[in-house]
């Protein structure tokens, strides 16, 4: 697939949409905090933010993945 070769796009979206909003923290990072934390409290709404924030690094690891086994 054409996408997982363009790594410049890949990498776009995980400076944007992966890390969106940047302050206080990156988002994701918030949210993976708050799953190893035992993800108390967490909504449908928030499993939806952490598929939506984490498919952009999701992507760059497949295309990883598939570059090195190419070699």
């Amino acid at each position: 697939m054409k996408i997982f070769k363009d790594f410049k796009i890949i990498i776009l979206l995980c400076l944007t949409l992966g890390l969106a909003p940047f302050f206080p923290e990156p988002h994701i990072w918030g949210k993976i905090k708050w799953i190893a934390g035992g993800a108390k409290g967490m909504q449908l709404i928030d499993w939806f933010d952490v598929l939506l924030h984490g498919f952009p690094f999701v992507l760059l690891i497949i295309a990883i993945v598939l570059k090195i086994s190419k070699k």
